[in-house]
């Protein structure tokens, strides 16, 4: 498939101190607006303190690129949460809640969305395509489908997207979390009317879906206040490696490379300014400038080799040890989906203890489907729910549409309790 094909099937579709609003846990002050500037929800605090979740800085904001949406109320947010190394920071998102009151039985409840690839840069986050529309407004129909059904939409950025950051890219660990506690943040915006009470579903595709698996596998120990009741993850980049063999030289090429310079803004105190050429230095100010088309266009057949002083492959710089004698293939390695999972009853580290939507396109181009395939083996073998359905006539970009009213079918099923036909 030629890139040009994915390109058009993308284009269907307080304040300075950052005072928080709400801190230690304590109740919501109601004295206390949504009064944020715009700069403000994108300037990173100097130090982050509070619980995950704690809302840092919110504005009412409009989503005016969100085609067909119902009338609804929407706020962008910063608010707390942890990176892969457990350490507090900030994120931005955005929450939107439908003015029509919900008749369907128990609380509103809140779809969690984890964004498709937007790029490196800070401004390539959802919360500002949303509401500028600038480019890559290809998952708007999407949301509006979300919305559309009556849920309340908290959508997060991912960590990386604040002033003078670069994006964490397809770093669950990182990612993950973000997206738990934007839906914490949600239920504390004044105003908002988020249920502290409502059901929460976890969605994503394609870096997104990286992102909501990994939400999955953390929610029952990172955020057990959540009564999370499924997760969809479609065109799942499930294994960093395999990932990264198969795109180095293709195409789609500029996903390594967002790749790369986010596990170097995660981990810092690995090797890597002194492993880089001049052309490897100039590709690292191209990733953070550009967002996705671009990147993309810019890195089609690039191969990391070219890169690095010494022509590194990707197994040499795997064997490269940091200053705690950890490898960057170690990292990747941590970062995979399906490591040490298991049901709600089991010993595993990451119990799932809700149904899992797993989704991939037929003609999928990018991505290995090997790794996605045993995802859903791993979870089948150690005793978590899941379906899995690989049968859309659909490559990588266009899945995302063509799998969305299964998408909205599980979540309709997961909201009003339905029984779930286990797929294993």
């Amino acid at each position: 498939m030629r890139i040009t094909s994915v390109f058009a099937a993308l284009s269907v579709g307080t304040a300075v101190a950052v005072t928080p609003l709400v801190g230690g846990g304590a109740a919501l002050a109601g004295a206390i607006a949504c009064t944020a500037s715009d700069a403000d929800i994108y300037k990173p605090p100097a130090t982050v303190t509070g619980n995950p979740g704690d809302v840092l800085a919110c504005a009412p904001t409009k989503l005016t690129y969100i085609p067909n949406a119902p009338a609804l109320k929407a706020w962008k947010v910063q608010y707390v949460t942890t990176d892969a190394k457990g350490t507090k920071v900030a994120a931005s998102g955005t929450v939107a809640v439908p003015e029509a009151a919900w008749t369907k039985g128990g609380a509103r409840p809140t779809l969690s969305y984890a964004p498709f690839t937007h790029g490196s840069g800070s401004a390539c986050s959802l919360s500002k395509q949303m509401t500028t529309g600038f480019q890559d407004q290809f998952e708007a129909p999407n949301l509006s489908g979300f919305l559309n059904e009556g849920w309340a939409l908290a959508a997060t950025d991912g960590v990386g997207y604040l002033d003078g950051q670069t994006h964490y890219y397809v770093n669950g660990k990182a990612n993950g979390p973000a997206s738990l506690d934007v839906v914490r943040a949600a239920r504390k915006i004044p105003g908002a009317g988020v249920p502290a009470d409502g059901r929460v579903g976890l969605s994503g595709y394609s870096e997104g879906a990286n992102t909501s698996g990994w939400a999955a596998q953390l929610a029952a120990s990172y955020a057990p206040d959540l009564n999370v009741v499924g997760a969809t993850a479609g065109g799942i980049p499930a294994h960093l490696k395999a990932a990264a063999k198969q795109l180095n030289g293709s195409l789609f090429a500029g996903f390594l490379a967002d790749t790369l310079i986010g596990l170097k803004a995660q981990y810092p105190e690995m090797p890597f300014d002194e492993l880089m050429n001049d052309a490897g230095r100039k590709a690292e100010k191209d990733v953070k400038s550009n967002c996705l088309v671009g990147t993309l266009a810019i890195f089609a057949g690039a191969k990391v080799e070219n890169f690095t002083t010494d022509k590194l492959s990707l197994e040499q710089l795997y064997a490269i040890k940091g200053p705690g004698g950890q490898t960057w293939g170690q990292i990747a390695d941590s970062l995979n989906l399906g490591v040490d999972v298991g049901g709600p009853a089991s010993a595993a580290k990451y119990k799932v203890g809700f149904p899992v939507f797993l989704y991939r396109g037929w003609a999928e181009e990018i991505l290995p489907h090997e790794p996605m395939d045993a995802l859903h083996k791993t979870y089948c073998q150690t005793g978590i729910q899941n379906r899995y359905n690989i049968a859309y006539p659909t490559e990588h970009a266009t899945t995302m549409y063509g799998a969305a009213g299964d998408v909205l079918n599980f979540f309709r099923d997961r909201f009003a309790a339905k029984p779930f036909q286990n797929g294993c």
